[in-house]
């Protein structure tokens, strides 16, 4: 199978992702996706952690595009992440830390309720 029908059979959120219409000067954004699409070309689909990998970045940004809370959490916490230059493969370290910063959010807001107060 193509590799490229293969990414889009495990990303349904894939065109949502790389068409997103951020400002000019949203450069996190735009490093996001650039980081997106590379992973995912570059990932082994042949290794099932991988794959699960894929799919968890992809469920994830398609949060970060759907909810503009956590948008700004994850430009917030993007700039606290330190890769190390020995790292084997930063690329998947750049996206394990993506991910980790989407549970610490999911965690976080699970145990605040939110009331909206209609005037």
């Amino acid at each position: 199978m193509n590799k490229n029908k293969e990414v889009l059979k495990y990303c349904p959120n894939f065109y949502t992702i790389v068409n997103f219409d951020f400002d000019e000067e949203d450069y996190v954004s735009e490093k996001l996706v650039s980081v997106y699409k590379d992973y995912l070309f570059k990932a082994k689909l042949d290794d099932i952690e991988e794959i699960e990998s894929v799919k968890k970045i992809d469920y994830v940004l398609g949060k970060y595009i759907d909810d503009y809370i956590f948008r700004k959490e994850m430009s917030k916490e993007l700039v606290k992440v330190r890769i190390s230059k020995t790292c084997d493969n930063i690329l998947k370290a750049i996206v394990d830390s993506i991910i980790a910063i989407f549970n610490h959010y999911q965690e976080y807001t699970t145990r605040n309720i939110y009331i909206s107060r209609w005037i």
